[in-house]
């Protein structure tokens, strides 16, 4: 049976799933510098045929394309099919864990909507979930699609003990919690994992270990996964020097559902800002603030007091928060017409307070 096959099958295999990127790039001339190219040209079938003689002896592959794209251009509701085709592989007794193939632009929300969906899932069924990508197209001298796509395959298909079930990502020999994601730089090789807490993907670190077991045990429940068209309008806003009321103002006459607020130092935004924030919550609008910094935690009430309806992100990045606050909103919507009395504030909340890996 091929390894590259499109159509799953019942006997035990790792589902590799491609969303396009840059891993599935191609460059019109492989040797300039600096590299031009066009992402989501490859379909992730042709990108297995280049490791095929790597993969681990009886570890068997299949292939679906998901989308090919470049990962700027993600959608949510390209997000809602992926966490459909997630859940549903997971459920598959015949997959044995799944690798994704994604571009490195938008793999930081990818990873944490699958978390947030996908996470407790998986870890109760003992299954990893794998998301990678590539820094150089294809076809580039020294590619580094292939090291990391069979990095992929290797870890989800080695045994349990050595870490358990969940959602992940690989990068230049290193893994993480997909939900720790952030590139943080443009083209270094380790972009997406650079400043993550991450350990090798050959000898994992048992520190490392520890804080995602810790981290695994507190999320105990999945948030619902939007349909394409019903995700909550969210936008991510940035406070600097010479931040503007009008700023905010402007988004009230919208149908915007909430705001994250990427603040300077600590997460603390322009004090231009906060009359009409308060207003903004007023008319329902969700607050979340982050950092702009790249790095460290918002914390709640720090260093000052929180504006009513304004919660801290935690160490969510402003695209991560922006993912955690439409898909709060949404658990909210759900609960209610359960005739639950959750609010996104609950939802977020569990959250943002998951423990950090240091």
């Amino acid at each position: 049976m091929s390894p590259n096959q499109a159509k799953p099958e019942n006997s035990p295999h790792i589902l590799v799933l491609g969303m396009g990127g840059t891993i599935a790039g191609l460059a019109p001339n492989p040797g300039d510098q600096p590299l031009r190219y066009e992402a989501g040209q490859v379909e992730v079938k042709s990108l297995l045929t280049h490791i095929e003689s790597a993969v681990p002896e009886g570890v068997k592959l299949v292939s679906q394309q998901v989308a090919n794209i470049n990962s700027r251009n993600l959608t949510e509701a390209l997000l809602s099919d992926l966490g459909e085709v997630v859940r549903a592989s997971l459920a598959n007794p015949a997959v044995l864990g799944l690798v994704i193939t994604h571009g490195t632009d938008t793999i930081e929300e990818t990873g944490i909507f699958l978390q947030l969906t996908c996470g407790n899932y998986a870890q109760i069924l003992g299954k990893r979930v794998i998301l990678t990508g590539a820094m150089l197209p294809s076809n580039a001298p020294q590619a580094d699609g292939p090291s990391n796509l069979l990095d992929a395959i290797r870890w989800a298909s080695t045994p349990l003990e050595n870490c358990p079930g969940g959602i992940y990502a690989v990068m230049d020999g290193r893994g993480c919690m997909a939900m720790d994601l952030a590139k943080r730089h443009g083209s270094a090789l380790n972009a997406p994992i650079q400043a993550s807490p991450s350990s090798s993907v050959g000898l994992i670190n048992p520190s490392w270990l520890w804080g995602v077991k810790a981290k695994e045990a507190a999320w105990k429940e999945d948030l619902p996964i939007p349909k394409g068209d019903e995700w909550p309008w969210v936008e991510i806003l940035t406070s600097h020097a010479g931040a503007r009321s009008e700023t905010i103002a402007l988004w009230l006459n919208s149908q915007v559902k909430g705001l994250v607020l990427a603040g300077s130092g600590m997460g603390g935004f322009h004090d231009a800002w906060r009359d009409t924030l308060v207003t903004a919550v007023k008319k329902g609008v969700a607050l979340v603030r982050t950092t702009r910094t790249g790095a460290g935690a918002t914390l709640t009430d720090i260093p000052e007091k929180d504006l009513d309806g304004c919660l801290a992100s935690g160490t969510l990045s402003g695209p991560r928060a922006r993912i955690a606050l439409q898909l709060a909103l949404n658990a909210e919507k759900q609960a209610q017409l359960a005739g639950k009395s959750l609010t996104w504030q609950d939802f977020f909340a569990r959250i943002a307070v998951l423990p950090e890996i240091r």
